[in-house]
């Protein structure tokens, strides 16, 4: 199949706010409030990404700001409170940084920051320097392409693919990124394969198959 799945460098944002090991608490809260951002890439001298600092890691500052926590919490949230204390990103930063190239696919970014538990990852160059950043929310846009261009794709790269000689005879329609498949097939046994690649088509919700071995039947 010829198909190149949709990766990072297509839905990233370009224009990053970086900050430096050495850049002051402040001076981070005003990248961030200018910006409206709720996370900084952090860069050494060579301009590479290091480490990451995010609303979470400045937040100990004003919680424990006037307060004397227990020991019970003191050896619970060892790293809050040394945040609290800390007054530098390269302090604050949590590192070594998680990081995505900007050809990784959408797919594996997502699956990336769920196992991580993170909402946004800095895109790096092969030199490690920041391309962009990559936000939950720039992972979905996926779901807004159009129907007919996701249906597109599953004739030319889906029943092309694995029913040649009988594409004419396999429908395809797409409702809201849930495709339907209905018409004849030699072989049903590659409709579970059909169902995998289907699913792998970018903007795809969900599949459905009315799909029969003898005579066509109509899509429901």
């Amino acid at each position: 199949m010829s198909g190149t799945p949709h990766i990072v460098s297509d839905v990233m944002t370009r224009a990053v706010a970086c900050v430096d090991r050495d850049a002051a608490f402040k001076d981070i809260v005003r990248t961030m409030q200018d910006r409206k951002v709720s996370a900084v890439p952090v860069v050494d001298g060579g301009g590479r990404v290091v480490g990451v600092v995010s609303e979470a890691d400045l937040l100990p500052k004003e919680e424990f700001r006037d307060s004397d926590p227990d020991r019970s919490t003191q050896l619970r949230r060892l790293s809050d409170l040394a945040k609290a204390g800390s007054v530098t990103a390269g302090e604050l930063m949590t590192a070594p940084a998680l990081t995505v190239g900007p050809d990784v696919t959408l797919a594996q970014a997502a699956r990336t920051m769920a196992r991580s538990r993170v909402k946004r990852l800095p895109v790096v160059d092969a030199d490690g320097r920041p391309a962009g950043i990559v936000s939950r929310a720039d992972l979905l846009k996926v779901f807004l392409r159009g129907d007919e261009d996701i249906a597109e794709e599953v004739r030319r790269e889906v029943v092309a693919y694995l029913f040649p000689t009988q594409a004419d005879a396999v429908r395809v329609e797409v409702h809201d990124g849930v495709v339907r498949l209905g018409g004849r097939v030699r072989d049903r046994s590659l409709v579970p394969v059909a169902a995998r690649l289907v699913r792998a088509v970018e903007g795809v919700v969900d599949v459905e198959f009315r799909l029969d071995r003898e005579a066509d039947t109509d899509l429901a």
